[in-house]
């Protein structure tokens, strides 16, 4: 587990699952690209086969993206391409837009671009507020990333010639998936 902020939920609930942990503040670094060879020299030892991306909100260079090409997921909360970067829940509904959710990605240079594998969709209410749409959508990310990741593991997904592939045949699309067509489970 590997983070750029100290004192993340994330290294902490790691370091109880006894997985190697790490932190690289990036304020310590005068480049973009320095730190992305620094994140590279901490994960090479450990050959990640897939990367996955949670939480992480640096924009990686090339140093980083091009090391890792194909094997680096992110997961964004819009329905990409609309609405990269930040701010997406007010931005759906400052636009009046009756759906919103979430995609996972294969990483790349360009900012939320990368080939679409996934995404999870729920209706925008007429009384949402960011704060209540960005709850529902991130209900269905803890639905989605996983499967996506494990379509990866299994060796079923892949990352060619700048498109998602599943089961040896190019998506024209992300896989689609909408609230009613996520199973529920306890606690959610």
């Amino acid at each position: 587990m590997l983070s750029n902020k100290p004192g993340v939920a994330g290294l902490e609930r790691a370091q109880k699952a006894n997985i190697d942990v790490a932190c690289l503040e990036h304020q310590d670094f005068p480049e973009r690209p320095l730190f992305d060879a620094a994140l590279v020299e901490t994960l090479q030892p450990y050959h990640p086969d897939l990367i996955i991306l949670a939480g992480f909100m640096r924009i990686l260079t090339t140093v980083f993206t091009d090391y890792y090409a194909g094997r680096m997921l992110n997961i964004h909360p819009s329905l990409l391409p609309k609405y990269p970067g930040l701010d997406t829940h007010q931005q759906v509904i400052d636009a009046g837009e009756r759906w919103h959710g979430s995609t996972v990605h294969f990483v790349t240079e360009q900012l939320d671009g990368g080939p679409a594998i996934m995404q999870g969709r729920v209706a925008v209410m007429p009384d949402d507020s960011a704060t209540t749409l960005a709850a529902r959508v991130l209900t269905i990310e803890h639905r989605i990333y996983p499967k996506a990741a494990a379509l990866y593991a299994s060796g079923r997904l892949k990352c060619r010639n700048g498109a998602a592939w599943l089961d040896g045949e190019r998506l024209d699309g992300p896989i689609q998936y909408a609230e009613s067509d996520m199973p529920r489970t306890s606690g959610s």
